[in-house]
Order: structure tokens, then sequence, then C-alpha cells
């Protein structure tokens, strides 16, 4: 894996000539290996975590109703009424309040019209809500070449955390 492309790092995300150190299943291993060697005096701004192995988890929150989403829509647009609303208080002589109501009420409306006309253009093909994050299954440790082995000598030193020898 080569994470740069140059003898210089153009990014501070990136390191010269990056070794991999260690691999970790968890993102708490490869930060004690860090800590370990930043409690030791490794100049650290030389290491770099990188989440590898990506999986997309994807979790259904519930089922999706017409009436779930048009209470979505009239939600969502109450919120940008309300926006809309207090710029326009900013030009306008009328009642703050008066300006606010209604513009949040035709947001509501909007809103409702707008969820319930997108829901229904799906025919169904997606009836439930949920919430995705995308996260690594393994996190290996990079270090800059000219200190590597110094690096590998400290973590040897830390029980548990071992540097893979295949790495």
């Amino acid at each position: 894996m080569s994470l740069s492309s140059g003898a210089t790092p153009t990014s501070p995300l990136k390191l010269a000539f990056p070794q991999s150190l260690a691999v970790y299943d968890d993102y708490a291993g490869a930060q004690k290996a860090v800590d370990h060697l930043s409690d030791h005096k490794f100049p650290v701004e030389q290491c770099m975590i990188v989440g590898t192995d990506l999986k997309r988890i994807e979790r259904i929150t519930g089922r999706l109703t017409t009436g779930r989403v048009a209470l979505g829509g009239a939600l969502s647009g109450l919120w940008f009424g309300l926006f809309i609303g207090l710029i326009f208080t900013i030009f306008t002589d009328e009642s703050a309040f008066a300006t606010i109501a209604s513009t949040m009420l035709v947001g509501a409306l909007f809103g409702v019209v707008f969820a319930l006309v997108s829901y229904a253009l799906t025919r169904g093909a997606r009836d439930f809500s949920s919430v995705t994050q995308v996260v690594a299954t393994r996190y290996e440790v990079l270090v800059e070449h000219k200190v590597a082995a110094q690096a590998r000598e400290l973590l040897a030193q830390l029980p548990g955390a071992a540097p893979d020898p295949f790495a």
C-alpha cells in the first residue's frame, strides 16, 4: 500500500515513504500502539493510522408509512420555513411573529407535498428508513521509513501489541 507520490508529503495526511508497523482488528489497538510510542518520546508526527477493508453498514430503523413520510416532510418544511421567516424579518416591517408563522406554515405544506410525491414515485421500492455508516475492519499503523526500526523496537515492549511480522 502506497499512500504517497514522492519524497515530500503534500498533505498532512501523507507520509513520504510509509512502512507498515502493525495491523490491528480495532481502532483501540492501533491507538494504544501509537500512545505507547508517544509515551516513549517517539516522534509520533511520523505515524499514521489507516482504516482499511471498509464496510458499509446499514441499520434499519423502521417501516416507512405514508403518515411517517408526511410527518417527516412537515418537520423538514417547518425548519426550512423558520429559516426563511427569520431572513424575511430582517427585510420587512411586518410583525416578526406573523412572518415567521406564515413561512413555517407554507414550509410545512410544501414539505408534506414534496415528501409524499417523492414517496409515491418510489412505488414501494424502499419502504423502510435506515442509517448508514462506513467502518473499517482493520487498522494499520504506518510510520516513516527512517524511524520504522525504532518504532518496531518500542512497540515490541508493549505487551500484547507486538507488530505483525507479515504486515
